[in-house]
């Protein structure tokens, strides 16, 4: 699962432990600079995660309301574009920019398979409505703990990003140092 383990080996894990962001201050830039990569690359695999629960839990929905006798809605594969599209998505991300891509995209989906059985998001109109809600809360749940992750590890880079940033205000570091792949090394 997501959530971050005492002694694990994950990068969560690691991001995450208690010893991450101490002694930021004694830090060289290069090792500062790669701790906040981590975080980032976590926070990327994250949000990835997120967007395929998120993907799975608009299908479900949309199946039930297809199956309210009001709606007039369609089967759920016919209005996929819709269903899965940007415009339904009334709260948006952090705007951060981000120069890293999930690195793993498998595991992720595979996590989220382990959540519910895909076969009931995957062919959602043979599930029975118990099972569709069964599977709804918890998609949810687990969305629910993978953003509360995804938080403490946005917490860890804007701890990094801030040493960083003190060290330029105070001219410990310089725009040298990014022109300067050599000056980054200890």
């Amino acid at each position: 699962m997501t959530r971050p383990m005492t002694g694990g080996r994950r990068r969560v894990d690691l991001v995450l432990s208690a010893d991450f962001l101490f002694g930021l201050s004694e830090l060289s830039l290069a090792d500062l600079r790669e701790r906040r990569r981590e975080a980032e690359q976590e926070e990327a695999d994250l949000s990835y995660l997120r967007r395929i629960l998120h993907g799975r839990i608009d299908i479900v929905e949309a199946e039930l309301s297809r199956r309210d006798p009001d709606s007039g809605a369609g089967a759920v594969v016919d209005d996929l574009g819709r269903v899965l599209g940007d415009e339904q998505r009334s709260v948006h991300g952090l705007g951060r920019h981000t120069t890293v891509e999930p690195s793993r995209v498998d595991e992720h989906r595979r996590e989220v398979e382990q959540v519910v059985a895909d076969a009931i998001t995957s062919d959602v109109e043979r599930r029975s409505e118990d099972d569709l809600r069964l599977a709804l809360i918890r998609l949810r749940q687990h969305e629910a703990e993978v953003s509360e992750v995804r938080r403490a590890v946005q917490a860890a880079m804007d701890t990094l990003s801030a040493e960083l940033t003190s060290r330029y205000r105070t001219g410990t570091a310089t725009i040298d140092h990014l022109l300067a792949p050599d000056l980054n090394r200890p």
